[in-house]
């Protein structure tokens, strides 16, 4: 990694190409697009996956993660297509409730940021994946609400509800979509309807984050830092794997299997903690 030489005009400035393999890419892709239709938290996951292949966290990855994003983002936006139709022309009520769950989104996203900052070690990671974990138990047991129908009323108070839970996913190594079901569960949903709501819900949070990133990436550099090769095989990895996995992925959790994941987070979380010695 050699810095280009300093001049006067921007296309002179000193700017860092990272080299990733393709190999390391396409896992990473991969592992996005496998874990982002899972309540797994894909965020611990390419954490992970980097420290076992000797990658070390930096702000320079932004746009490789933001690619690989966007194929996740894509295989949502296809596989809901339908849903969002029917949300846009017949049920305004939904998208009501969609975005009463994102207004929480704004304050949480300032009022947690120095702690964002903290959470892309290792350890913490395992703490994060514990956390996880309780809430999918939580979301497999606890019923604070059983009705058999739900009026509109108090569906719109939920989605406030809900939309404070997904907030908690803001901090790296929380689930959105465990944190999200979870909290549906416990307030008396069915399982299709809070997985589908989740990940309707996940459509325009994942798109303003990506905007996010996107503007934070212009504002550090005119260039990306990562060779767009890398970029995009991890976009294509991520939207291929994203496509195949998220109708197994949706059937299954709206079958309301939430306890084989919440195990799995448990242990990943408890070997990571471990690990990295505490």
């Amino acid at each position: 990694m050699v810095p280009e030489v300093a001049g006067s005009s921007p296309v002179d400035r000193p700017f860092w190409i990272i080299t990733m393999t393709s190999l390391q890419a396409l896992i990473l892709g991969l592992i996005q697009g496998v874990a982002e239709f899972f309540p797994i938290s894909s965020s611990s996951h390419l954490t992970i996956a980097r420290t076992l292949m000797g990658i070390p966290h930096s702000e320079i990855f932004l746009a490789f993660d933001l690619f690989c994003h966007f194929g996740t983002l894509i295989a949502a936006l296809y596989f809901f297509r339908k849903d969002i139709r029917l949300i846009f022309f017949q049920r305004r009520d939904k998208l009501l409730q969609i975005l009463l769950a994102i207004t929480p989104l704004f304050p949480a996203y300032l009022l947690l940021k120095p702690f964002r900052e903290m959470t892309h070690q290792l350890s913490l990671t395992g703490y994060m994946l514990i956390a996880t974990s309780c809430l999918l138990f939580l979301g497999h047991y606890l019923r604070i609400k059983r009705q058999a129908s739900i009026s509109w009323q108090r569906r719109t108070q939920d989605a406030v509800c809900i939309g404070l839970m997904q907030s908690a996913a803001l901090i790296p190594g929380i689930s959105r979509s465990a944190s999200t079901i979870s909290c549906a569960r416990v307030l008396g949903w069915n399982a299709q309807e809070s997985v589908r709501f989740s990940f309707l819900l996940a459509i325009p949070t994942i798109l303003g984050g990506s905007c996010l990133s996107l503007l934070k990436l212009t504002q550090a550099t005119w260039s990306l830092p990562i060779s767009l090769s890398s970029c995009l095989i991890g976009f294509g990895a991520s939207l291929a794997a994203g496509l195949a996995i998220i109708g197994p992925a949706i059937r299954c959790l709206e079958n309301g299997r939430l306890r084989p994941f919440a195990w799995y987070c448990l242990l990943l979380g408890a070997c990571v903690c471990f690990a990295s010695g505490f």
